[in-house]
């Protein structure tokens, strides 16, 4: 019965994660040529970084909503994935420390490396907890 339920969790996990591939792909693509569509149709009134922008923001909604509505079984195999996306936010963030292009550069990939450790730090500290849920308790 558990296994069931897992697997058909973890399936659901694999849609996800497919469905979250194919929209970051195309995602760029289509918001250049929005954003160049939007700034033709104004006559150059809707500066294309604004809107860019307003897509950004809303994202954030959307990805604030869609966190939250994770059930509990997800949530273990979803930090681990955060974790792992983390952890690639890493070693860009040592290469823009390490890569001295500039200081401004320099201070935005110390500030991303702290943030990200902190995250994963985190993560782990929540991944730990929720399998210790499912442990069996000793009387």
């Amino acid at each position: 019965m558990a296994n069931e339920i897992m697997n058909k969790a973890l399936e659901g996990l694999d849609q996800a994660v497919s469905a979250v591939r194919s929209a970051a792909e195309q995602a760029p693509a289509v918001a250049d040529a929005v954003g160049a569509a939007a700034h033709g149709v104004s006559g150059g009134a809707i500066d294309p970084f604004v809107f860019r922008l307003a897509i950004f923001v809303l994202s954030i909604f959307v990805g604030y909503y869609v966190v939250w509505s994770v059930t509990p079984a997800l949530h273990t195999p979803l930090m681990a994935v955060t974790n792992a996306i983390s952890s690639v936010i890493v070693v860009g963030a040592l290469l823009a420390v390490g890569v001295a292009a500039s200081g401004l550069a320099t201070g935005f990939g110390f500030i991303a490396l702290v943030l990200v450790s902190v995250n994963i730090f985190g993560g782990f500290l929540v991944t730990s907890r929720m399998l210790a849920m499912y442990k069996k308790k000793d009387r």
